[in-house]
C-alpha cells in the first residue's frame, strides 16, 4: 500500500496540473471503488474549482471552491497519471481540467476511494494524530501518546491516532536506524528512546520523499516514474540477507498481520 511518502510524491505530481483549476468533466466509468461515489458526485465536482490540494497521513484532499472537500486514497493499486497516451482497462475516473490536462485514475483492485465531505461535516481524518514532519510531533508528544500503552512500538507507531501517516515499511526503517527494537513494549520506552526515535521517524520521512517513494509492486508517480528509496531499505523486505553494520541476518516476524524486518543484534 502507498504510503506518506508516496501519497506526498503523487500530491506534489498533481499540484501544477489541478491545483487552481476548475473541473470541466468528471466521468466515473463504474459506480464504485472501495466504495460507492454517490449519485451526487458528478454534479457536487464539475465545474467546481481545486483550491488547494493537500496530504494529510496517507489521502490527499482537494478543497473545492463549493466548500466541498475532496479525500483521495490510493488503496493497494491506486494510480493516477497525467495525460495518459491510451484509455487502460482498469482507468476508472476521468477528471479533465481547465488547464488542459486529462487526470485519469487507475485502481485494479479497487481498495482505492474518493470521498465528498461537506462544510462542517465529520470525516475519517478528524482523530488522526500529528503528522511526521510536523513541529506537533517531538519526543514530548510521543512519550504521552505511549504512556501506559502495553503492546509493542511497532504496532502503535501503525496506530494512525499516534502519527498520522505512518505504514509498515517506514515503521521498519526508522525503528532500525533509531537501534530500537520492533518487539520492545511501547509504555516502556525512555526519553532517550522517543528523542532517536521521532529524529529518525522524520529522517527516514524526508529521504523518502526526496527520493520520490518506494516502487513495490503497484506504485508509480504521475508521469509514470517509479520511486527509488527501495534500493536504501536496511531492513525492510531484506530477510536473511546481512545487516549493513553489523552483517548479522535480517530477521522477520508477524506482528498484528504484518511483516516486521529488524536486526536482533543491533535493534535492542
Amino acid at each position: 500500500m502507498p504510503e506518506l511518502p508516496e501519497v506526498e510524491t503523487v500530491k506534489n505530481g498533481l499540484a501544477p496540473v489541478m491545483e487552481g483549476y476548475v473541473f470541466d468533466r468528471v466521468q466515473l466509468n463504474r459506480a464504485d471503488l472501495r466504495f460507492p461515489f454517490g449519485d451526487d458526485f458528478i454534479s457536487r465536482v464539475q465545474g467546481q474549482k481545486l483550491e488547494r490540494l493537500s496530504r494529510r497521513a496517507k489521502f490527499m484532499m482537494a478543497e473545492l471552491s463549493s466548500g466541498d472537500r475532496l479525500f483521495m486514497h490510493l488503496g493497494m493499486s491506486g494510480k493516477f497519471t497525467i495525460d495518459p497516451a491510451a484509455f487502460e482497462k482498469h482507468d476508472h475516473v476521468i477528471f479533465e481540467m481547465s488547464s488542459g490536462n486529462r487526470v485519469v485514475y487507475n485502481d485494479t483492485r479497487r481498495f482505492g476511494f474518493m470521498e465528498l465531505i461537506k462544510p462542517g461535516e465529520p470525516s475519517r481524518l478528524d482523530h488522526l494524530g500529528p503528522e511526521p514532519l510536523s513541529n506537533e510531533l517531538s519526543a514530548p508528544v510521543l512519550r504521552a501518546a505511549l504512556k501506559g500503552k502495553k503492546n509493542k512500538i511497532k504496532a502503535a507507531l501503525l496506530d494512525q491516532r499516534i502519527i498520522a501517516g505512518l505504514g509498515n515499511i517506514y515503521v521498519c526503517e526508522a525503528l532500525y536506524r533509531a537501534k530500537l527494537s520492533p518487539t520492545r513494549a511501547s509504555g516502556k520506552l525512555t526519553v532517550a528512546d522517543t528523542e532517536l526515535l521521532v529524529r529518525h521517524i522524520k529522517d527516514v520521512i524526508s529521504d523518502a520523499i526526496k527520493a520520490g517513494g518506494s516502487s513495490l509492486k503497484d506504485f508509480a508517480n504521475t508521469d509514470g516514474e517509479l520511486g527509488y528509496f527501495q534500493h536504501s531499505f536496511d531492513v525492510y523486505g531484506r530477510e536473511n540477507e546481512p545487516c549493513n553494520i553489523c552483517e548479522t541476518s535480517i530477521h522477520r516476524i508477524v506482528q498484528t498481520g504484518r511483516s516486521t524486518f529488524y536486526c536482533k543484534a543491533c535493534q535492542r
